[in-house]
């Protein structure tokens, strides 16, 4: 997708009357920035399966796509490291027994199949449009560690490379992405310039309100993201 794109993405969302991108959805956004993400596959039927698993790699990651369902872990509807498409057969089963069992009204609208990211050092990035200072970008420790830690910082947008760099050595994580304790160090050029285009983004896309990278790793050489959300204007 290109980035003159992502404003036909918005507006068919805001269309049929949605104001939460689907995982899918937000992941073609980011990537029209340069963002990278798992290669994936959207499956609608279990008996494509086979068909569409061949063209990813293995381990698999498996994840509903619902528009009812905003915590896909809490209602079961994500499963990581599946090893081959036998297994995955049996994960599909599984899943949309146990989505049908914790929330019976949610609509499934397909499922995104996704090559396994190696782990690498989880932070988040993310931006949100404030009433009073406008569009703002954060970054911070990532993964469940964040709403404990609440290890933080905050720019306005538009920022340059400067300014995100600022923003990574202010926050205490910050030792875990230069080489903490014999480990080597992370690619903290790429993730600069990762903040940098989400600015972009928030700048760019005005019916954007909220937008969450998290986690995104963070590897020796380039990043990842491996969740993303995004949050529309209701206005």
């Amino acid at each position: 997708m290109k980035k003159q794109e992502t404003k036909k993405l918005i507006k068919d969302v805001l269309s049929s009357n949605r104001r939460t991108l689907l995982e899918s959805e937000a992941k073609k956004l980011i990537s029209a920035w340069g963002i990278s993400t798992p290669k994936s596959i959207l499956i609608k039927k279990k008996k494509d399966i086979k068909a569409e698993a061949k063209k990813l790699t293995p381990p698999y990651v498996l994840k509903v796509v619902s528009q009812d369902i905003l915590h896909k872990s809490e209602a079961g509807g994500v499963v990581t490291d599946i090893k081959n498409i036998k297994e995955l057969n049996n994960v599909w089963t599984k899943m949309v027994k146990n989505i049908s069992h914790k929330m019976p009204t949610a609509r499934i609208d397909s499922f995104l199949l996704e090559e396994m990211s190696p782990i690498g050092i989880e932070v988040i990035i993310g931006g949100l449009r404030d009433p009073q200072f406008g569009p703002v970008v954060m970054f911070g420790t990532g993964g469940i560690l964040v709403e404990l830690m609440k290890d933080v910082s905050y720019r306005l947008a538009p920022l340059d490379k400067k300014e995100a760099l600022e923003m990574i050595r202010e926050v205490k994580g910050y030792p875990l992405l230069t080489g903490f304790r014999g480990s080597k160090p992370a690619d903290i050029d790429s993730l600069s310039e990762t903040i940098v285009k989400l600015s972009e983004i928030l700048i760019e896309i005005e019916d954007i309100k909220e937008i969450e990278i998290n986690p995104l790793f963070v590897y020796e050489k380039g990043v990842k993201a491996v969740d993303v959300k995004a949050v529309l204007n209701s206005e």
